[in-house]
C-alpha cells in the first residue's frame, strides 16, 4: 500500500508541474513517514547518492561545453561541417547531423547541443529557403547525438549506478553514435530528395582545407577526452577537468573570445546546471532506495521472466519500459531509478550492462524527443521562436531512424561492445 502511495504521491507533484527533484524528494519522504521508517534514512541516502568521485566529471564537463559555446568554437564548428558535407543534396541538413557529431565530443549533452549549435543551425537553414518544421527537426534529432558519442554525462550517472567502467561506457557510444549520424543522414537525404532541397554549394578542397585549420584546434577536444581515457593517461573525470583547462586555453590565449565578465556568466550557468542535475541525483537516490529495499527488481524480473525466458524478449520488455519512463521523467532521474531495477534482471538473463547501458542512454534520448517532458523540444521551441506542439510534430518522423538503430544495437550487441573490448580486454 505504501509502494503504491509512493507512486501515486510522485505522479500527482509531477503533473502539478513540481520540479522533478523535490517531486522524487517529497515522494520518498511521504513513504518514509507511512511506512513509519527513521526520516534520517532520507538524508543519508540522499548524501551517499551524490558521495562519489565519478560524479565530479558532470560539473566540469558541463563547464567545458559553455566555455565552448561562449568562446564562438561552436560557429567554428559549423563552418567546417559546411564545407565538409554541405555539397550533398540538403546540405544544411546534413552539416547539422555532422555538426552535432563533432559537438558531441565537448559537451556530452543533448540540451547544450540542442541550445548552442541549435541557434547557429536553425538559422542558416532558415535562410537557405529551408522549411522550418525540417530545421527544427532534424537538429532536434542530430542532438540526441551528443549524449552517446563520448563524452556523456548520461553514460556517467549510469556507470556510477551501475558500478561499471565509464571509460568502457564511453569506448561502447562511440560506434552507437556514428550509426545514428548515418541513419539521420539517410533521412535528410530523402526529406531533400523529395522536396527538392539544394546543396549548399559544391565541394572545395581548398574551402575544405581553410575551414579544418579554423576547427583544428577545437577538434581536438574529443581526442584529448577519449584518447586520454582510451590510453589511460586520466580517468574521465580527470578528462572533464583537463577538458575544460583546454576550452579555458582556446578561449582566453587562442581566440581571445573569452573574458572575465563571460568566465562569471559561464561559471554561474554551471552552477545553476550542475546543482539541478545533482539534487535530481540525490533525490532519485533515496527513491531508489525504497524501490530496492521492496525487491522491485525482483517482482519485475519475475514478470517479466514469467512472460518469457529468452534474453532477447526480457531486453525488448525493458526498453519498452525505459521508453514509456523517458516520456514522462527527466532523463538523470529516469536513470538513478530505473539502473537499480534493471541490472539484478540484466545479470539474471545474461544482457551485458556496457550494452544495456548505451541502450538505456539511447533510449532516454528518444524520450527528450517525445512529450510531455521532452526538454530538447522546449530548449528548440524557445530558440526556433516556434510552438512547442509545431516542434513536436516536426520532431515525429525523426524518431523513425532514432528507433531503427536502437532496435539493430538490440540486435547485434557489438556495434556497442566491439570496440571496449578491443581497447579494455
Amino acid at each position: 500500500m505504501a509502494l503504491a502511495l509512493l507512486f501515486v504521491f510522485l505522479v500527482l507533484f509531477l503533473i502539478m508541474g513540481v520540479p522533478v527533484a523535490v517531486s522524487l524528494g517529497a515522494a520518498s519522504l511521504i513513504y518514509v513517514l507511512i511506512a513509519g521508517i527513521p526520516d534520517v534514512v532520507v538524508l543519508h541516502n540522499m548524501v551517499a547518492g551524490v558521495d562519489s568521485f565519478p560524479l565530479l566529471a558532470i560539473p566540469f564537463f558541463i563547464l567545458a561545453g559553455h566555455l565552448m559555446n561562449t568562446g564562438g568554437i561552436t560557429a567554428k564548428i559549423f563552418t567546417f561541417a559546411r564545407s565538409l558535407v554541405g555539397w550533398l543534396p540538403g546540405g544544411l541538413g546534413h552539416v547539422n547531423v555532422g555538426a552535432s557529431v563533432i559537438f558531441a565530443g565537448m559537451s556530452g549533452a543533448a540540451v547544450a547541443d540542442a541550445g548552442g549549435l541549435g541557434n547557429v543551425e536553425i538559422k542558416a537553414m532558415r535562410d537557405a529557403g529551408y522549411d522550418s518544421d525540417f530545421a527544427v527537426g532534424v537538429t532536434a534529432a542530430s542532438s540526441t547525438i551528443g549524449p552517446i558519442i563520448p563524452p556523456s554525462l548520461p553514460l556517467v550517472i549510469y556507470g556510477v549506478m551501475a558500478s561499471v567502467s565509464i571509460g568502457e561506457l564511453f569506448a561502447a557510444g562511440l560506434v552507437p553514435g556514428l550509426v545514428m549520424a548515418v541513419a539521420l543522414m539517410i533521412m535528410v537525404a530523402w526529406y531533400s530528395i523529395r522536396r527538392n532541397y539544394p546543396k549548399d554549394g559544391g565541394f572545395e578542397l581548398c574551402t575544405l582545407w581553410h575551414t579544418f585549420r579554423a576547427a583544428f584546434l577545437p577538434l581536438l577536444t574529443p581526442v584529448i577526452i577519449v584518447g586520454g581515457i582510451a590510453t589511460g593517461a586520466f580517468t574521465p573525470t580527470e578528462a572533464a577537468v583537463a577538458a575544460v583547462f583546454y576550452a579555458l586555453f582556446l578561449g582566453l590565449a587562442i581566440y581571445r573570445t573569452l573574458n572575465w565578465k563571460h568566465l562569471l556568466r559561464v561559471s554561474m550557468d554551471t552552477i545553476e546546471t550542475s546543482a539541478a542535475i545533482l539534487m535530481i541525483v540525490a533525490a532519485a537516490a533515496i527513491f531508489a532506495w525504497i524501490l530496492t529495499a521492496n525487491q522491485a527488481a525482483v517482482v519485475l524480473g519475475d514478470a517479466m521472466l514469467g512472460i518469457t525466458d529468452s534474453k532477447m524478449g526480457v531486453l525488448f520488455m525493458m526498453m519498452i519500459l525505459v521508453l514509456l519512463i523517458g516520456m514522462f521523467m527527466e532523463t538523470i532521474a529516469a536513470i538513478t531509478i530505473l539502473v537499480p531495477v534493471l541490472i539484478p534482471i540484466a545479470n539474471t538473463v545474461g544482457i551485458d550492462p556496457i550494452h544495456l547501458g548505451i541502450l538505456v542512454v539511447l533510449n532516454l534520448m528518444i524520450g527528450l524527443l517525445t512529450p510531455p517532458i521532452g526538454m530538447v523540444l522546449y530548449v528548440l521551441a524557445e530558440v526556433a521562436n516556434v510552438r512547442f506542439e509545431d516542434c513536436v510534430r516536426a520532431t515525429m518522423p525523426f524518431l523513425i531512424p532514432l528507433l531503427a538503430v536502437l532496435l539493430l544495437i538490440m540486435v547485434f550487441p557489438q556495434i556497442a561492445l566491439w570496440l571496449p573490448e578491443v581497447l579494455y580486454h
